[in-house]
């Protein structure tokens, strides 16, 4: 169901539209010459190319495999140059100032301190560098001309031990910067259901979380982190489709999960590009996100490894507006539904969605009606 009243926008548009994104991970948004840099003061020689441009089209195909597995493999590269505080600073602050140029105005960027400890810092002093980096990305988006607001999202890995410890952290720092936690890593084998513990506490104290779940594997993990876990959204979530059937007429019928998760308005942390590099979808117009958008299912558009899948939001609108012809109508909708759903206090979201993202669409849509006037006078002067 595409609006009417605008058209498909321009890549320039796309990129001055405010966007807001749920599902980004620090160590799979590095820029490569970051990369190049940090490998150099740390000593670390197993990059497989040592020149930036080159090293980017390494990570895109390496992760353009099919294999979520293989996938994941790349992001040995990026931990092993995020050890210090020092570059975890960098990472972060040029991670706020790359997201704030593309027009993000809202981000919620994920990481796993436990995976930043190899010379010696604390999960603390993992969590303070990157907060701080956070805060210095904002401070010079704001002095190029950009805003941003930026939150961090504690993940603990899926096959560790360590997801209670790492809930309670983020509950620490909950008023200092992190607004949630969340669990990724492989699917297969490692079902949420392993750290209940940690979601019963962040339950207990009223904290948010995300579950990556139906992204490899179908609707059984999607079950379990809505049910067992009580996830308040779904990382990717693709898998929800298994749940949607379409008879020959066209006609739709929800099964029971598909229908909680849309009834309940559970927030779907969709990645598209990320999703064909892992096989989780075969194409951009076969990508469910076009029939969740149809039937008003709560879905929300993100990068998911910026680096990987050498995109960025601006990218992902641009290959969805290609593929479904989606307006500015449209990337509103999903920008809101992403605001909505985001770990902040409602009447800070509100102010976000009143105050910053309904007026940059609404300057991108009278730029549209101003030169369509234009071009109407135009015309009709030459005609005359």
């Amino acid at each position: 169901m595409t609006s009417q009243t605008t058209p498909a926008p321009a890549p320039e548009q796309i990129r001055r539209a405010p966007k807001v994104l749920l599902h980004d991970h620090l160590d799979g948004g590095l820029r490569p010459g970051t990369i190049i840099d940090l490998a150099r003061e740390v000593g670390y020689e197993a990059l497989p190319e040592t020149e930036a441009d080159k090293l980017g089209v390494w990570f895109r195909e390496a992760a353009d495999s099919g294999s979520l597995p293989r996938y994941l493999e790349t992001f040995a590269h990026t931990c092993a140059v995020m050890q210090t505080k020092e570059a975890l600073f960098r990472v972060a602050a040029e991670c706020a100032q790359d997201l704030a140029e593309d027009g993000v105005v809202y981000a919620e960027i994920r990481y796993a301190p436990e995976q930043h400890l190899e010379k010696g810092l604390t999960l603390e002093e993992v969590v303070e560098a990157v907060n701080a980096g956070f805060r210095e990305g904002e401070r010079r988006a704001k002095e190029s001309g950009h805003r941003i607001r930026v939150g961090a999202l504690l993940t603990a890995m899926r096959h560790a031990a360590r997801a209670l410890e790492i809930a309670e952290l983020a509950n620490r720092y909950r008023d200092f910067g992190v607004v949630g936690f969340d669990i990724a890593g492989a699917e297969a084998g490692f079902p949420p259901t392993r750290h209940l513990d940690a979601f019963e506490y962040l339950k207990r104290e009223n904290n948010h979380f995300t579950i990556h779940a139906g992204e490899a594997f179908g609707l059984p993990s999607i079950w379990q982190a809505l049910q067992w876990c009580g996830a308040d959204r779904l990382g990717h979530g693709v898998r929800i489709i298994d749940d949607i059937q379409i008879a020959d007429d066209g006609t739709v019928e929800l099964g029971r999960l598909a229908s909680y998760v849309r009834d309940k308005r559970i927030p779907l942390e969709m990645c598209p590009t990320s999703n064909l590099q892992t096989g989780a979808a075969t194409s951009y117009a076969e990508h469910p996100i076009g029939l969740l958008r149809r039937l008003h299912f709560r879905a929300t558009v993100n990068t998911d490894n910026r680096l990987m899948s050498g995109t960025s939001m601006s990218r992902e609108f641009e290959h969805l507006v290609g593929a479904f012809g989606y307006t500015l109508d449209d990337m509103q909708w999903f920008t809101v539904n992403a605001m909505k759903s985001a770990f902040i206090p409602f009447d800070e979201r509100l102010a976000m969605i009143n105050d910053v993202i309904k007026p940059g669409y609404a300057e991108l849509k009278s730029e549209w009606l101003f030169q369509q006037t234009a071009s109407t006078r135009g015309s009709v002067a030459s005609a005359s």
